[in-house]
Formats: structure tokens, sequence, C-alpha cells
């Protein structure tokens, strides 16, 4: 009888020990598989959040096929205790150990909402926007100046929010005035800035900033980002450049910067300012002198004058010789790199052709028929505009 119980007891437990097997080869097919979502979804982590409240909201929201095998491998991947408080975007047909990922390799949120200071060229804005999961792309919710006196519901509801993400975004051509402008105006930032940063020591790009945190903080980031980047950019830089050293290199770019908007000019925008360097020509470019007006504090917004394309300043180049002293913007890292690499070509004119792009030229016959065709363009529109290398010296 003793024989025949151990026989059966071994035959029951070689059958568990392959249900067993059977299950986790299930539960393993189960965790590494594509899921069951068939449109993206944004899942939110609230700071805090433990893996059983989280797991069971992913199969709610039909990210995941079983709350319980997710828990299973987090577990054994021992990242159970990694998740990250945020907002994250899973695509369609995320696997649970994609998902596991997404939610635990932490970084900046995917989705959901976040409210951005955006310094642009002409004015700032703060912005409330939303990821659309099934589109990928941002829905602006409100949008209103750093100094405005009444704050929309909607912005003041977001801000509230314990887990809500905030951006300051320079744009490429801004000021250093504008981003010291902005940054003191805006009311999710806090300390002092002392006076305004050099022009063009600032990298135009997006940088995470935490509710409440420090604006001087924040312009050495972006300091230390323009820095590297020139260090990188600068020691593969073209032989023959008629630049002494980064800080006119810097110059340069910022003047390519803020002469085109399309990006496959500015190497030829760059050769053109670089051969009249070479020949001994005069810059003569529009948005040095008005700098030189303004100061970077604010656009012009207007014509330039006769009177003011004569006057003596440090920044007008269609009286002084070589570059301005100082940059006239914070360039990108576009136009850093066209004016280390500028394209090669025999073009010392341009002028706006009415595209958005310009219209470059050798001789000055040529580009006097492209102004020609400019000025027509401008009274059709009745427009006066800014305009690129107008006339020889």
């Amino acid at each position: 009888m003793w024989k025949s119980i151990a026989s059966n007891a071994l035959t029951l437990f070689i059958v568990l020990l392959v249900v067993g097997a059977g299950l986790i080869a299930w539960g393993r097919n189960e965790f590494i598989s594509p899921g069951p979502l068939t449109e993206a979804a944004c899942i939110q982590v609230e700071r805090g959040a433990g893996l059983p409240s989280v797991s069971r909201n992913l199969e709610a929201r039909g990210v995941v096929s079983d709350a319980r095998i997710f828990r299973i491998g987090a577990d054994y991947s021992g990242r159970s205790k990694d998740l990250k408080f945020g907002s994250y975007l899973i695509p369609p047909g995320s696997s649970m150990v994609d998902v596991l990922g997404a939610l635990t390799q932490g970084g900046a949120s995917t989705c959901g909402q976040e409210i951005q200071l955006v310094i642009g060229v002409a004015s700032s804005n703060v912005v409330l926007r939303e990821l659309d999961p099934a589109t990928n792309r941002f829905v602006e919710v409100a949008r209103f100046a750093p100094d405005a006196d009444e704050r929309p519901a909607e912005y003041l509801e977001a801000e509230a929010q314990p887990d809500m993400r905030f951006t300051v975004t320079l744009v490429e051509g801004a000021t250093s005035w504008a981003v010291a402008d902005a940054l003191r105006k805006v009311d999710f930032m806090s300390g002092d800035i002392a006076g305004v940063p050099p022009e063009g020591s600032l990298a135009p790009q997006s940088y995470d900033v935490t509710k409440g945190g420090d604006r001087a903080a924040l312009i050495a980031q972006m300091t230390a980002s323009q820095e590297r980047i020139m260090a990188e950019l600068w020691p593969g830089r073209d032989e023959g450049l008629p630049y002494a050293n980064p800080e006119e290199a810097m110059v340069m770019a910022s003047i390519i910067e803020k002469e085109t908007a399309v990006a496959a000019e500015r190497g030829l925008v760059a050769s053109v300012f670089v051969n009249r360097l070479e020949q001994g020509m005069r810059l003569q470019t529009d948005p040095t002198v008005i700098y030189g007006i303004t100061n970077g504090e604010g656009v012009l917004g207007r014509g330039l004058r006769q009177s003011e394309l004569r006057r003596a300043t440090p920044y007008n180049t269609y009286v002084i010789d070589g570059l301005p002293p100082t940059p006239i913007a914070n360039p990108g890292r576009a136009s850093i790199e066209a004016a280390l690499h500028p394209e090669t070509s025999d073009y010392v004119f341009f002028v706006a052709d009415g595209t958005g792009g310009h219209a470059f030229a050798v001789t000055l016959a040529e580009h006097n028929e492209n102004v020609a065709r400019w000025r027509q363009i401008e009274a059709q529109q009745g427009q006066a505009g800014e305009g690129g290398v107008q006339s020889a010296d």
C-alpha cells in the first residue's frame, strides 16, 4: 500500500511540476508578448504609487492582460520598487516588459499635460498643452503672456497638480534680454537674475524645470549648454575661416540665425558673409543695425530708415568693417555649425525672394535685379521688409 501511495504521490508531484512549468512558460510568454492595447494610452503614475494600484490601473485601461502577471514579472526582474511618478505614453501593442520599462526608467514624462514658457524672438508666452495619445501631438489648452494680470482657469488648475511638468523653451534667435525678461515675469520660477546674460551665451533648446526652480540656476544651465556646443564644434571647424576665436564664430552664427529661417540656406548665408570678410567687404546686414538700435530689447517693429543705415554704431555693419563686437542673438546649434562649415560659393549678395527664402548673387548687377524683383513683391504685399545684404559698399 505504501508503495502505491508513494507512486501516486510521485506521479502527482510530476504532474504538478509539469503544470507549474507550463504556467511559468505561459506567464513568461504573456509578459514578453505584444499586449492588448489597440490605441496609444497615457498612463499616469502618481507620486508614491505602489505596484499593486498601478498594475490594476494598467489592466483596467487595457494596457496589460493580467495585473498579477505584471506584478510577478516586475518582482522577478527586481523592478517592482522602481516606479517613477509622471505621465508616460504607451504605444499600441506594448508588451508588459515594455510597459514596465517605460514606468521605471525615469526621465521626462512623455505624455499628459505640461506647462511651458516659450521665449521667442518677438514675444514670450506661457503655454499649457496636452499630448494627444492618438496622434502623438501636443494640443494647446491655454496661452497667455507671462506678465498677464489674469491666468486662465485651466492653467491655475494644472499648476496646482503635484506632478505637473514644467519646461522652458528658448527659441533660436531670441536675445538674452528676452530670456531674462521672460524668466523674471513667469510665476512658476523663483530667485533673482543679476543683469542680462552675455548675448549669444545661452543655448536655444527646451529645459525641464521644477516648480519654484531657481532662475539663476537655469541661466547657468543654458550657459553651460552653449559652452559645450561650441567646445564640441570649434575643433572640427573648416580651415581658413576668418574667425580669430570661438567668440567671433558665435557672432557670425548669431547673424546667420537672424538672417534666415530656412534651414537649407544657413550654409549659403554663411558663405556670403565669409566671402565678404575675406574680400574686405562690409557685411551690410540689417539685423546687426537693428540690434544697435534696440540693444536686443524687443523688436524694432518697422523697417530701417536710411538715416539709421548711415548712423555710426558698433553694430552698423554698413559703416564698420568686419564683425560687430558681440553676437546679436542666441544662435542654435545649426547656425553655429553653418558658421564653422559654410558652403563653398562665390556669392557676396542676397536679398529676400518673397518665398521666405533668399535670392543669391555673385555680381552687383545680378543682385540689383534680385532687389528690383523683391521691391515689386514688397509693393504688391504693401510691406516694408528687412533685408539681407542689400547693396555693395
